[in-house]
């Protein structure tokens, strides 16, 4: 999976107050990360994560799901695989497919902060001016 500030970048959002909203930290992948989607009667499809957060994300997907339907979704993201419950929510069209918002529904609080950091350690990793003078390098 490539990893530069073109495909991952992350976000927050500012109150007017100048502190951030307590929502979930969230990471733009745009597509980086693969995902399996295997639905109640165990067939898979696939997807690609567009934005993934400690409480869920967004999928790039062919077609839409239902809204309400219980998935478990199987992605790599760093060095831990999340396979986890998720919720899918109501989808949105885009020019290249769907976007198919989730929300995990039985992420343990470990499992949640391992996720956490995973994500923190992958924005990181990207900003981190070492990491990319290393890349340019021969």
């Amino acid at each position: 999976m490539s990893q530069n500030s073109e495909t991952v970048s992350a976000s927050a959002v500012p109150r007017k107050s100048g502190r951030f909203q307590d929502r979930a930290f969230r990471v733009k992948l745009r597509g980086a990360v693969l995902t399996l989607i295997r639905l109640p009667n165990q067939h898979d499809l696939r997807g690609k994560l567009h934005m993934l957060s400690t409480s869920g994300g967004l999928m790039n997907v062919e077609k839409p799901l239902d809204e309400k339907l219980k998935v478990e979704l199987i992605f790599r993201v760093g060095d831990i695989t999340i396979r986890e419950k998720a919720e899918i929510m109501f989808p949105m069209w885009a020019t290249q497919g769907w976007l198919q918002p989730f929300r995990f529904v039985e992420l343990s609080e470990a499992r949640k902060c391992e996720l956490e950091k995973t994500l923190l350690a992958f924005v990181q990793g990207l900003q981190d001016p070492a990491s990319t003078s290393q890349a340019a390098a021969p």
